[in-house]
């Protein structure tokens, strides 16, 4: 079995193939042809370290991702997040190869949120507002020089020398990222990529913005306000994760019938003159997505 450094699962993944793969994935899981039990987290006694499994099947693959969570290691040599997606195939079982996990991850939240920017802006995609400057953040950097590198990239920080310091360590993307500025005119596309408790964008929502939300994936976080939520017309990249892991919409107390999936997108557009919210959560059938970029 092939073992894929973090480095090299980096260059497996292309985001024009990956963003690809994910537009079959997701209407293949919508469809019920791809399998995805809920994820397993469990705590080791006397720790705050997490183990985690997400498994997702297809006809042809078998996809396991094992991840590690310690918080202890905070501040310390040692990562956060470590682990690894295992790929196998279905029809005989045979391990196939390894992708370095945390890698996986973020490159496959950043390429749903720009599959989510494909199906739902409005218009030409021109100027994108992304608040928050972690390791999420670089990988919606990268992913946006990929594929609409042609675009302005303004960044919001907690403060203005974060926003400053994390715009010049992008210097090597090929793409236009600078911090915001007071009084910035209209963005096509607003990204929040934190892990907030306290929301960061709000107000009278725009139909001419779409608005996605990354980051708040336990119900007691939130980025974007009610306001915007309750206004909107909700796309979410997994409909069966979301009412227990999508702080933004739990805590707006949205009605899950009126939440569509983003694969209902690939068909139908959004209604027109409406603002559309896309909230992304995550999935072991995206991991999926990402191996058969190397598979299929």
């Amino acid at each position: 079995m092939k073992q894929y450094s973090a480095a090299q699962t980096r260059d497996a993944l292309p985001f024009p193939a990956l963003v690809e793969a994910l537009a079959r994935t997701a209407r293949e899981y919508a469809e019920g042809a791809i399998l995805c039990p809920e994820r397993s987290v469990v705590p080791a006694p006397g720790s705050s370290t997490l183990l985690m499994t997400m498994p997702s099947v297809s006809q042809k693959l078998l996809v396991t991702k094992l991840l590690t969570i310690c918080p202890g290691n905070v501040g310390t040599d040692r990562p956060t997040i470590q682990g690894q997606v295992t790929c196998a195939r279905a029809q005989t079982g045979e391990l196939l190869f390894s992708l370095d996990g945390p890698t996986v991850t973020m490159r496959r939240t950043s390429a749903i949120s720009l599959l989510g920017v494909r199906l739902l802006a409005r218009g030409p995609v021109r100027r994108v507002l992304m608040i928050g400057t972690g390791t999420q953040a670089r990988a919606h950097c990268e992913a946006f020089a990929a594929l609409y590198p042609d675009i302005t990239l303004v960044v919001r920080a907690r403060t203005p020398d974060r926003a400053i310091a994390f715009c010049q360590q992008q210097a090597d993307l090929p793409l236009e990222i600078r911090p915001e500025q007071p009084h910035e005119e209209h963005f096509d596309v607003v990204v929040t990529v934190t892990s907030s408790r306290a929301i960061l964008y709000d107000g009278p929502p725009d139909p001419k913005c779409l608005v996605i939300g990354v980051g708040a994936f336990q119900p007691d976080m939130i980025e974007v306000g009610p306001q915007i939520v309750r206004n909107s017309t909700v796309y979410v990249d997994d409909v069966a994760g979301a009412p227990s892991e999508a702080g933004d919409l739990i805590q707006a107390g949205v009605n899950w019938t009126d939440v569509q999936a983003l694969a209902s997108a690939l068909h139908t557009p959004p209604p027109k003159g409406q603002p559309v919210f896309f909230k992304s959560v995550g999935c072991a059938a995206w991991d999926l997505a990402a191996c058969r970029v190397l598979t299929e």
